[in-house]
Order: structure tokens, then C-alpha cells, then sequence
């Protein structure tokens, strides 16, 4: 067992080679000038078998390193006297071999990134920090620890290889070509320029047939064929040639590329191998005497030989030099990518460099790792004139986490574009792709954009978990009614049912809960999506793919054949969607999509807009559910609060009212003061009755399905959004904040400042006159007149 894997179970690696020589724990070292940090720390790491030390300063981390080994030392950053990033460099200068982390709320993380540059820092962690990952991330830093002493035996042992390897080549890279005598007896080359061209060989020790045609004195053509002539040589295509590997552990890479020579198979009497240059003779006797066969020398072109030479033995790998923590893969931010003004040149060039950098790839790995580990469900990347700003978005909030110095940008956007197989030489127009990354704890899907701006180009990062688990219809914060709604809809045999609501406002999450709370085996369920978000066990997902055609029409008109009971689709985006969509809803299916629109009504405007017919929208829509994301208030302090009257306005309730009841949080370690702990929904749910049936085929307007729709029970998101701040479950700020003040359309009573949805003559809380009318000819009057100016008729004073 690896002491990774003991890290997860819990015991201790028994295999003696697995644990620290002599047996003795590693050692960590903990570096904080806040007593209660070093003490969260101890905490975490107390069931580990691991020896911990704490120092208080930069100065006192200095001492205790100056008397013991430590293996991984975990530094804040803001600390009187030496900082966490100038305490790392000593620590790199001076102690090399140890590990170092860092620990960073939203501090100069300029300074860290100059630190991680230079290689001395192997990891940033920002605050507030997970205490599992944290104590993975530590077991994960011994690991590296390890990786880098058995590379040191890696080392010599290449070491060794390499002056075996060297020995050999003193004999086998001595040329001692024939192709001169051949060509000058062909009369191909006169002996003057022969003599030129062996002086040549004798200086670069390269052979000698290249080196008469980097003369221009013949082409390679000529040379082969005078050679297969002469020597009665047959030319072969490596290519086409399938090497095992035990003949390619007979002659080394090195030997191969410098001579121009691969081996190709075995053969009855010995060991066929395609030559460059077969008139060397001594050459194929060294190699007899290397791999212990009689060689048969056949000719190919120098291209083909080392095309094969790269195929067979892969690209050449550099040498084991002495890695630093920089240089060495980071197993925490392991992201594999999985792959289904004009420019100048000179530029291009650049970033292609800079984006294989280590550093760009560890910032751009440290970013997406630290997103998934903040949970964040977007991650924006923006230029400005003196840093790079990286914000995550959490819990429907930006937060910013990270400022990066703006000399980075450039070859950190170069790297997200290489992953995302972007153009990465476009940087004047905007730029859409994706990236599958698998992290040691998950898969997600990245939607990336790039928009150029006068700073450079923004990134926005749409992180999705596959992995995520599909919440049941009672946790995402519907009432008893309205699950009891939502349940009658999802269980019509056929229709169509849409969730609205701007990015971000948990609509496909809601149709995953809806077709989970009616799963059965009996029925066939189908989703197409671009990406999928979530992975169901019951349904057969289906993932677009716009570079090769695969798009939603073309795969919902394939689904169709495939015998499905319930369709779920990611977003109806254009006509051809809704079409076919709305008439596989007509003709016995369930299908449940998404629409980007403000509320439930204004979704039967957008489908008319579309194209879609009233009377195939009428018959074919089943319901609609309009939907938003707001924080919860954090259960451990949460306390009561009287709202203002402002408030109460905003909110579109009587600001005279004082019997609202609400809440808020007042803000504790679990919600790191902010209040708020997770979310829940906001919900209007839009039922189609006979009679708003009978609207839609009417193209009634928004006002008049609005009202059928209230008389049918309907409550509006702000409505919800009054129910949960009774309840306690959300604040008024964030009701606002979500949908904003509801007063600015309506009208206000002169008298008791009641908020009206239309205007009446008459107030209906305190029957006070609101329009001023004549009493004989209707006509409109003004508050301080005493007769109608058009018909003379006296005004009642109220």
C-alpha cells in the first residue's frame, strides 16, 4: 500500500521501503503569527503520523530549520518582520530539498507570484482553506518529496547508462563512408569536390553523404540510387515496418539518430536494419558486434529514418537534471486535459514559448484548482493596468481572490487558449471553446470565453461537475404547493415543459430534479445538452458537437427514432429547436427544456417571436417554471430584523405595514461572516389552464394571461420571494438583490401609499380618489381645478 493511499485509510504504510528512511515520521513545520492558525493546525494534522513544529515568525522558522530536518514547511504570508514569500526564498537558497507551501487570504499575491516564479513556492493556498484538502495537499507534498530523492537515483543511474552508451558510440560513430568512391565512379562528383567535402567531415564528424548534400554537390535521390546500383541494395518505407520493442533495446536511440539507422524486424539469418548510408562497412561490423546478430543493411531516405526513429522511440526526453519544486509536475493541480492590429510573427512566437512555461501552466493549474476547491460556478480572468484580477463567482457573488502580475496575462491567456484548442494568434476577436479537465478528485467541463478588451482579453471560465449529484424536487426550495404543481406537470404523459431565468439560475438543475422525481425503468429518458452538466444513470446522454454537425436539431430529430418517453433538452436557441421540439411534445412525448427569458409570460412572447404558432404553443405547453438563485441566511445566526420603509416599498410591499416579519444573518466562523450558507430557489410557476389555453390561440396579450394566470393561483417570483423572508429561509437584501426594487412600474395611492399593480380610480386599501375625472364628461382633471375646463361642471372637494 502507498502512503497516498494511507492518507484516505487511515494506517500506516507497512512496506519499510514505503516510509521515511529510519523509520522516523516526516516533519512539518507550520509558520503563523496568529496562535489560534497554528493551533487549526496541530487540530488538522493530529491523527497523522507526522511531527509538527510551529514558529511564530520568519526568524524562528529560520532557527528550527537551522537545527532539524523539515520536509514541508506551510508559511503565511502577511507576518511582521520577514514575509511568508521573502522566508520562502531564504528557504529555497538555503534548504532546497524542503517543501513549501503558502498560505494566503487577499494579500499581495504580486509577491507570491514573483515567489512562484522564481521557484519558491510549490504551492499557494488562499484562505479560508478546507482542512481535508489541506491535509491531502500535505500528504501529496511528501509524495513530491520522495519523487524528488528517487530522482536523484534516477539520475545516477542515467548517469551510468549514459557512459556505457558513450563508450559504445566511440567506435560505432567513426565514419568511415564508401559513398565518395562510388559517386566519383559514377561520375556524379569530381575528386576536388570530394576532397572538400571529406575535409568538411572531418571537422563536423558528420557523415559524409549529408555533408555532400549540404554542398548542393548531388541530392539524395542521386546517392541512393547510385548506392542500390553499386551494392545491389534493396530500398525500403520504415514506415510501413512494425518493430517490436526487444529489437529496439538492441541499439540505443542516440546510436540510431546520430548514425541514420533503425532497426526494422528480425529475419531468418539475422537482424535487417535501414541505413542511411549502407557503404560504411566498419559501421555494420560495429553494430554486429552490439547486438550480437549478423546485420542486413537496406536503404531508406535520411527522413524516413528519423520519422521512425521518433515513432519507435518517442521524442527525445531531457536529462534528470536537479528539479526544482517549479519545474516538477504539481500532484495537487494534476489537471489533465482531456481533448475530444494585426499580429506580428515575432509575437506569435513569443507566446508560443511563454505558454509552456512552467509558471503559466502552474498559475493556470493553481486556478482552476483552486476554483473547484472554493466551489465556484464561474471563474473570470481580467486584465488591468498594473495586475491580472482573478475573480470566482460563489454562491451567485464574485469574490476577488487573486491579483497576478499583468506581465503574466499574456502567456496565461496562451495557455488556456492551447488547452481549449483556440487560435491562440487571434487576439482581436472574441473566442469561444471548451475544456474537459480531470482533477485526482473529479471531472468537470470548462466553457471558456475570451473577449479582447484595452487592457487585453478577458476569460470567463463556466465550471461544470459532472460528478455533481442531482438534488431531489423537495431540496430546491419549493413550497408544499408548489411541488405538488411542479409533481402534476412531470407526470402528463406528453408536453413540453420549460424552465426560465438568466445564466446561472439553476434551470437545467431543476429539470435533472424533475426527471429524477419521475425515473423509471420502464421508461426511455434521452438528454441532449452541450456539455452535459449531470451524469444519470437512467438516461441516455447525448453531448453536442457544432465543429462536426452534431447540433440539437440534428440529434433531436435522431432521438425521435430511438423510441423515447421523456427528451430533455439543454436550451431551445433558435426556430428549427422550438419546432421540433413543440411537435414531438404534440406527438406523445415529455419534453422538458430551457429558455433565457425574465419570467414565465414573457416565454410565450419569446416563442411567438421565434416562429412558433399560438396554437401549437397552446396545445403543446404543459407548464412553465420561472426560477432564481438567492443565498440562504446561515441557520447558526440567523436573528430577527424590522424592515424600513424604504425597504418594504423596494419589495413592492406597504411601507406602512409593521407586521412583515424578517431576518438576517449576522455573520459567524461557518459562513465566514458573510451571513449566508448555501442557496435555494425563488420559483413562479405557470400553469396552462383551458382558458389560458384559449389566450395563447388567441395571442392575448402579456397583461391579459397575466391576470388569467393569477386567477389560477399563480404567484409571482417576488411573491415567493415575501414567503421565504417570513420564513427566514432568505433576507429582503438579497430578495432585492436578486430581483431588484418592484415599485418602478407601478402606481403609488396619493393617500395611503399602497403599491398599486394598475391604476384604478379608486384606491382599493383606503378608497381614496386617485384619478381625477369629471363626474359628466370623464374628463381628466388636476388636483387644485374647481370646474372641468371642458364642460364647466364644479369639482367635489374631498
Amino acid at each position: 500500500m502507498s502512503r497516498l493511499a494511507s492518507l484516505f485509510l487511515g494506517k500506516e504504510a507497512s512496506d519499510p521501503e514505503e516510509k521515511k528512511e529510519g523509520g522516523h515520521p516526516y516533519t512539518i513545520l507550520f509558520v503563523d503569527d496568529e496562535a489560534g492558525v497554528l493551533a487549526a493546525m496541530q487540530r488538522i494534522f493530529r491523527k497523522e503520523n507526522y511531527r509538527i513544529l510551529t514558529a511564530s515568525s520568519g526568524e524562528e522558522a529560520l532557527e528550527c530549520l537551522g537545527k532539524e530536518e523539515v520536509h514541508v514547511i506551510i508559511s503565511d504570508h502577511r507576518m511582521p518582520g520577514i514575509t511568508g514569500a521573502d522566508l520562502l526564498r531564504q528557504i529555497k537558497q538555503d534548504y532546497p530539498n524542503t517543501i513549501r507551501i503558502m498560505l494566503t487570504g487577499h494579500a499581495d499575491v504580486g509577491a507570491i507570484m514573483g515567489a512562484v516564479n522564481e521557484g519558491a513556492v510549490y504551492k499557494f493556498i488562499t484562505k479560508p482553506w478546507n482542512d481535508e484538502d489541506l491535509r491531502i495537499t500535505v500528504g501529496l507534498a511528501l509524495e513530491q518529496y520522495d519523487l524528488i530523492r528517487e530522482n536523484r537515483a534516477l539520475k545516477k543511474s542515467q548517469a551510468s547508462q549514459d557512459k556505457k552508451i558513450s563508450q559504445m558510440s566511440r567506435f560505432i560513430n567513426t565514419h568511415r563512408s564508401q559513398v565518395g568512391s562510388i559517386l566519383l565512379k559514377r561520375n556524379l562528383i569530381v575528386k576536388n569536390d570530394l576532397d572538400k567535402a571529406r575535409e568538411a567531415q572531418e571537422k563536423t564528424k558528420r557523415p559524409l553523404a549529408q555533408v555532400l548534400i549540404e554542398m548542393d554537390l548531388v541530392d539524395e535521390a542521386t546517392i541512393l540510387d547510385a548506392i542500390q546500383q553499386d551494392m545491389g541494395i534493396n530500398r525500403v518505407y520504415p514506415a510501413e515496418f512494425r518493430t517490436l520493442e526487444a529489437l529496439m533495446a538492441l541499439i540505443p536511440r542516440e546510436i540510431c539518430k546520430n548514425n541514420l539507422l533503425i532497426p526494422l524486424k528480425r529475419t531468418e539469418t539475422g537482424l535487417m536494419v535501414a541505413m542511411n548510408d549502407p557503404s560504411d562497412y566498419l559501421k555494420i561490423e560495429d553494430l554486429q558486434f552490439i547486438t550480437g546478430l549478423r546485420v542486413e543493411p537496406v536503404i531508406a531516405t535520411r527522413k524516413e529514418i528519423l520519422d521512425k526513429v521518433e515513432e519507435l522511440y518517442g521524442e527525445e526526453e531531457p536529462g534528470l537534471d536537479e528539479l526544482t519544486v517549479l519545474d516538477m509536475e504539481d500532484p495537487t493541480e494534476s489537471i489533465e486535459i482531456i481533448l475530444d492590429e494585426e499580429d506580428e510573427e515575432s509575437d506569435i512566437k513569443e507566446l508560443l514559448i511563454a505558454k509552456d512555461q512552467p509558471p503559466a501552466i502552474r498559475i493556470v493549474n493553481a486556478i482552476i484548482s483552486d476554483a473547484l476547491r472554493h466551489g465556484a460556478s464561474d471563474v473570470h480572468i481580467e486584465p488591468k493596468t498594473k495586475y491580472m484580477m482573478v475573480r470566482y463567482r460563489m454562491d451567485g457573488l464574485l469574490h476577488d481572490k487573486i491579483h497576478v502580475p499583468v506581465s503574466m496575462h499574456p502567456a496565461i491567456v496562451s495557455r488556456i487558449k492551447v488547452m481549449a484548442e483556440l487560435d491562440i494568434s487571434e487576439r482581436r476577436r472574441p473566442q469561444d471553446g471548451r475544456i474537459t479537465v480531470k482533477t485526482p478528485s473529479k471531472m468537470v467541463d470548462i466553457r471558456l470565453s475570451c473577449l479582447p478588451t484595452i487592457n487585453g482579453e478577458k476569460v470567463v471560465f463556466r465550471i461544470l461537475d459532472r460528478n455533481a449529484s442531482i438534488k431531489s424536487v423537495a431540496d430546491l426550495g419549493f413550497t408544499d404547493e408548489e411541488r405538488e404543481t411542479v409533481t402534476r406537470l412531470i407526470n402528463r404523459p406528453q408536453g413540453c415543459i420549460l424552465t426560465t431565468g438568466p445564466t446561472g439560475s439553476g434551470k437545467t438543475s431543476t429539470l435533472y430534479s424533475l426527471m429524477q422525481e419521475n425515473a423509471s425503468v420502464t421508461k426511455n429518458y434521452t438528454t441532449i445538452e452541450d456539455p452535459v452538466e449531470y451524469f444519470m444513470s437512467m438516461a441516455e446522454q447525448v453531448m453536442v458537437k457544432e465543429k462536426i454537425g452534431l447540433n440539437f436539431p440534428l440529434i433531436l430529430r435522431a432521438i425521435l427514432r430511438q423510441d423515447p418517453n421523456v427528451i430533455m433538452l439543454g436550451e431551445i436557441r433558435d426556430f428549427e429547436t422550438a419546432e421540433v421540439a413543440f411537435h414531438a411534445a404534440l406527438t406523445g412525448h415529455t419534453v422538458l427544456s430551457t429558455l433565457h427569458t425574465n419570467g414565465s409570460i414573457p416565454t410565450i412572447t419569446r416563442l411567438r417571436d421565434m416562429g412558433i404558432q399560438p396554437y401549437v404553443i397552446g396545445e403543446a405547453l404543459n407548464g412553465i417554471v420561472a426560477q432564481r438563485l438567492i443565498r440562504c441566511i446561515c441557520p447558526k445566526c440567523k436573528v430577527e430584523e424590522t424592515l424600513s420603509g424604504e425597504t418594504l416599498d423596494a419589495l413592492g410591499i406597504n411601507p406602512n405595514r409593521k407586521d412583515f416579519p424578517a431576518f438576517r444573518g449576522q455573520g459567524c466562523a461557518r459562513c465566514n461572516n458573510t451571513g449566508y450558507k448555501g442557496r435555494t430557489g425563488l420559483f413562479e410557476i405557470f400553469t396552462v389552464t383551458q382558458e389560458i389555453k384559449q389566450l395563447i390561440n388567441t395571442e392575448a396579450s402579456e397583461s391579459e394571461l397575466t391576470r388569467a394566470a393569477r386567477w389560477a393561483g399563480m404567484k409571482t417570483l417576488i411573491e415567493d420571494g415575501w414567503a421565504k423572508i417570513n420564513l427566514g429561509m432568505t433576507s429582503a437584501e438579497e430578495v432585492l438583490r436578486v430581483l431588484g426594487p418592484q415599485n418602478t412600474l407601478e402606481v403609488k395611492c396619493p393617500h395611503c401609499s399602497a403599491n398599486l399593480k394598475e391604476r384604478h380610480r379608486y384606491c382599493p386599501f383606503c378608497a381614496g380618489r386617485i384619478v381625477l375625472q369629471c363626474l359628466h364628461c370623464s374628463f381628466l382633471l388636476e388636483p387644485e381645478w374647481k370646474s372641468c375646463p371642458d364642460c364647466a361642471t364644479p369639482v367635489p372637494q374631498t
